[in-house]
């Protein structure tokens, strides 16, 4: 079994999250997840995590702690995410490849639908305090 690396930020502001919606047209279209995506070849997970949220928000953020890493097995690959607490340097977000963002409380993870790797996430979430 082949294990895709995946980066993915908490980013805070407040008691709120943010919460991103993927596209329409990509595997898993329309369901909400953390910003993020694939460590490419050569990459650290925090260089990464870097890259991805300047290409999907355009912002730089500075990869904190580790918050959790699952392995989950998709019908068409196995991902180990890496979700690490992260904060933003420079930049607002917005949605360059996103369908949508929101910043949601703890008590609206409920509201929307998340992929299926973020579930074990989405439940350590509920009983932590920012």
């Amino acid at each position: 079994m082949e294990i895709t690396e995946v980066v993915a930020a908490l980013i805070w502001n407040g008691n709120r999250f943010l919460a991103c919606q993927r596209p329409a047209h990509k595997a898993r279209g329309l369901l909400w997840e953390f910003v993020g995506g694939k460590v490419e070849p050569g990459e650290t997970h925090a260089e990464a995590l870097i890259r991805e949220c300047r290409e999907e928000l355009d912002i730089t953020v500075i990869p904190g702690e580790v918050f959790i890493q699952v392995l989950h097995e998709y019908p068409d690959l196995t991902v180990r995410l890496t979700l690490f607490h992260a904060t933003i340097a420079e930049g607002t977000p917005k949605a360059l490849e996103h369908n949508d963002l929101r910043w949601i409380t703890v008590g609206e993870i409920e509201t929307l639908n998340f992929c299926p790797a973020d579930e074990t996430i989405l439940e350590r979430l509920k009983h932590y305090d920012p």
